[in-house]
């Protein structure tokens, strides 16, 4: 493992998705002890699978039963639909573990509309945070993923959705991909206590290097940047191919 701040390399993303799962342990503990409860939010997609994998197989003290599982984005699809965020994440980690059903906050995108959907996970954030006005709900930990074009959740490059600064979740549409999604805000995102990018594999180095590197990025995941929080790198060798030797501990 390489390390320099927050930006940490492992040889695979075996090494990544370990050491994913002991800062879960730490980050969640420590919300446990301060507040009685740890909030997370999960995302989809490939690389995170050996981290659920692991998480629900891990022997260490964890209470899931003070746990609230939140999503960081979801595609407009059945539950059981192969492309859902949420059937992957109930399938490696949530169906292994004992979590209340009432801790799973999940994006309802069956039998109502895009905007619907939208408006009921953000109604039902506020519930839980209990917020009021234009507060921002705050998590204890979002993970993020990076797609090849620079995207982070479900807010890609060029859109409009980037700007919302009101909302806690939006519809979205992208020409690139088939489905319709629901995506947590940048505001929400920014206000969280912790957050884990986690990225595997050589096709996402050049998003990676832009956006740890060039302070004038445009990309989407170089807008995220919490005031009052801390941002980790957790990457694989081939995704930090790219970084420069300052960056690779050379």
């Amino acid at each position: 493992m390489i390390n320099e701040g927050n930006i940490f390399v492992f040889d695979n993303n075996e090494g990544v998705a370990d050491y994913a799962v002991t800062e879960w342990i730490e980050i969640s503990s420590q919300a446990i002890v301060d507040k009685g409860y740890f909030s997370a939010t999960l995302s989809g997609g490939k690389t995170p699978v050996g981290f659920y994998k692991r998480l629900a197989a891990s022997k260490d003290f964890l209470s899931w039963d003070r746990t609230h599982i939140f999503f960081v984005d979801e595609r407009v699809v059945p539950p059981s639909h192969r492309e859902s965020n949420y059937g992957l994440i109930k399938e490696r980690l949530l169906s292994h573990v004992k979590i209340p059903d009432e801790n799973v906050h999940r994006i309802q995108t069956e039998g109502i509309t895009l905007e619907q959907s939208a408006r009921r996970y953000e109604e039902d954030i506020r519930r839980f945070f209990r917020n009021k006005g234009d507060s921002m709900p705050r998590f204890d930990l979002i993970m993020l993923g990076i797609g090849e074009d620079g995207h982070t959740a479900s807010l890609f490059p060029g859109k409009s959705s980037l700007k919302e600064r009101t909302h806690l979740a939006i519809p979205v549409t992208a020409e690139k991909f088939p489905n319709k999604r629901i995506t947590l805000t940048l505001p929400v995102i920014n206000n969280a206590r912790k957050i884990m990018f986690l990225v595997s594999g050589r096709n996402k180095a050049r998003a990676l290097k832009e956006i740890v590197e060039d302070k004038k990025s445009s990309l989407p995941a170089s807008h995220v940047h919490p005031k009052q929080g801390i941002v980790y790198f957790m990457i694989d060798k081939p995704a930090a191919s790219l970084l420069s030797g300052r960056k690779m501990g050379q």
